[in-house]
């Protein structure tokens, strides 16, 4: 009977240590196999890609990636790709030849790239220690997005932008890229006396938001 009972503990014991060290050997080979994948998914020649090559790409990440790797390909220091889940607003962070520090969004879209990327990646730049920002992207840009990019000094690099970068880095063309990449950004300044003008210009209202609360107000 006692040995009965020591066989009733042990079998059962056996089974559960058993089972957890399949598990984890399942879960550890699976690991395994999604980091190769996604390693032969990344094992391709730069100059193989194309403007129809980034729009067939599944997701932004694989845009991402692709910028990731065409920095580091430039020979630009300090280049890093950021965590996607808490990016802040950039993807990928880079120092230019003058030894700023950029940060980047990557935008691969097929509609026109709206205001809020120029928001998310200009809010960042304290948070990575940034001057300059830079919004690149495989569509164009919508007119907001543009004039909020010209008055915060944020570049914007569209689709035509894209495939010129592209091209010249096909053509090994270095300098060419760099050179756009780090152009300066198109600004809309304001005129000297508005500049230094006390009165502060008057910025467009809602109309109908303001007569509906004076109407509530009862004013």
């Amino acid at each position: 009977m006692e040995v009965l009972s020591l066989f009733a503990y042990i079998i059962p014991t056996f089974v559960i240590i058993f089972a957890i060290t399949f598990i984890w050997f399942v879960a550890r080979h699976k690991g395994k196999n999604q980091t190769r994948s996604l390693s032969v998914q990344e094992d391709y020649d730069l100059k193989e890609i194309d403007i129809a090559r980034i729009d067939r790409m599944e997701d932004g990440s694989e845009f991402e990636m692709y910028l990731y790797r065409l920095f580091l390909e430039l020979g630009y220091q300090g280049v890093y790709k950021t965590v996607g889940a808490r990016d802040f607003g950039a993807d990928v962070v880079f120092t230019d030849r003058e030894g700023v520090r950029n940060v980047v969004q990557a935008k691969r879209y097929t509609d026109s790239v709206g205001i809020s990327a120029v928001q998310e990646v200009f809010s960042c730049m304290r948070y990575y220690k940034a001057k300059k920002a830079i919004v690149i992207a495989s569509a164009k840009f919508t007119e907001p997005s543009e004039t909020l990019a010209g008055i915060n000094h944020v570049k914007l690099l569209d689709r035509d932008d894209l495939i010129s970068i592209i091209e010249a880095f096909k053509k090994d063309d270095i300098q060419a890229v760099k050179d756009r990449i780090e152009a300066e950004p198109r600004m809309i300044l304001e005129s000297w006396r508005e500049a230094n003008s006390p009165v502060l210009h008057e910025i467009k209202k809602d109309y109908k938001a303001e007569q509906y609360v004076k109407k509530a107000m009862g004013k």
